[in-house]
């Protein structure tokens, strides 16, 4: 009777076992989906390259597309604020400054008395660490920053105001306001002579070159050059400058040390209208955006006359050239993206999509 007992007893934990196991599988388990899953692996975002970059500053985007030269790729995305548009990079290379604007988007054919009113809270100088790509700060600069220059030793921050007709200069290490100036009408360019001792600033509105002493930041002459000047390009050695008129489809040559117009360059080509300019390191090219005619013009500066041009993309405005000379980068605002140009083959080597309008760019070796 006990051996029997024992064996019942064994014969129910059996069916005890069976029913359990059988209640599991009927609920969609089993001992093999009831382990442990292996912890999920962490995204590792892709490192950036080392080498050279671009900075390109997005109108519409409100931040900056970081661009590998090496790889043409866009590598970050830097959130900023409105409208960014003029970028320069300091001279020890390691922040890039951008205008902050926050005056709505205008341009020819809009009716601006339609637009919403400014958001002065916006305007001022961005900050950016190229090291970290992040933004470090922002520097009140002014009402309606649109283009920026750098003192030689980076010390002060030389600003547009476009809506104010004035230029303002800037200690950059606490962000003071050291003088202002009063200029043209609606402000745009503005360019430190290489040498460091003066800066031209061009006004589309009233068609002027400002030419103001750095040092003392005082208006030292004002030059009539064609319609809607938009930016300005020395030549290394500082003797000359060049100021392209988008309205007038031409390019102003200047004696950059009397302050004199010497000649004016009628452009060549279908919808010409000059915008940025960039002088090559060697000082025998200059090169200019043509916005709508799509084109990149090219300059002999010793003879002024025009000796090409390469297509690069819808409405180039911004433009930079590599330290070797070799290579023309333009920001192309409606097709959201930037063009790489051979300069000696004169040929797009590559596209890189960036963020909404880019509007400039800065090389950063």
């Amino acid at each position: 009777m006990i051996r029997a007992s024992a064996l019942l007893k064994k014969a129910l934990l059996v069916a005890l076992a069976a029913a359990s196991t059988l209640s599991a599988c009927s609920q969609g388990s089993s001992p093999a989906t009831e382990q442990k899953a292996a912890p999920a692996t962490a995204s590792v975002p892709a490192p950036i390259p080392a080498g050279p970059k671009l900075f390109v500053t997005n109108e519409a985007g409100g931040d900056l597309t970081v661009v590998d030269v090496g790889t043409a790729r866009a590598v970050s995305t830097i959130p900023l604020g409105k409208r960014p548009r003029g970028v320069r990079v300091s001279p020890d290379g390691t922040l890039v400054y951008v205008a902050l604007s926050g005056s709505p988007i205008g341009g020819p054919g809009v009716d601006e008395s339609k637009l919403p009113p400014p958001d002065k809270g916006a305007d001022g100088i961005g900050v950016v660490s190229t090291k970290d790509l992040t933004l470090l700060r922002i520097i009140r600069a002014g009402s309606d920053p649109e283009q920026i220059a750098l003192s030689l030793d980076g010390k002060t921050l030389f600003v547009t105001n476009e809506d104010v007709g004035e230029a303002t200069a800037i200690d950059t290490s606490d962000g003071h306001v050291i003088a202002t100036a009063k200029v043209g009408a609606e402000p745009e360019g503005v360019n430190l002579r290489p040498d460091g001792k003066v800066l031209y600033v061009t006004s589309e509105g009233d068609n002027v070159v400002s030419v103001i002493d750095a040092a003392k930041f005082t208006v030292l002459k004002k030059l009539d050059v064609g319609a809607r000047p938009r930016s300005t390009a020395f030549l290394p050695d500082s003797s000359r400058a060049y100021v392209p008129s988008e309205n007038g489809s031409s390019m102003t040559v200047i004696d950059a040390q009397k302050h004199r117009i010497l000649k004016t360059i009628t452009l060549k080509g279908e919808l010409v209208r000059p915008m940025g300019t960039a002088v090559s390191p060697d000082g025998a090219l200059l090169f200019t955006t043509t916005g709508r005619g799509k084109h990149v013009l090219f300059i002999d500066t010793k003879t002024n006359a025009q000796v090409g041009d390469v297509e690069v993309g819808d409405r180039p405005w911004g433009i930079a050239v590599s330290p070797d000379g070799k290579m023309l980068f333009t920001a192309n605002g409606p097709g959201n993206d930037v063009s790489f140009v051979d300069v000696d083959s004169r040929s797009v080597k590559a596209k890189v999509k960036v963020g909404q309008r880019p509007w400039g760019l800065a090389y950063v070796p």
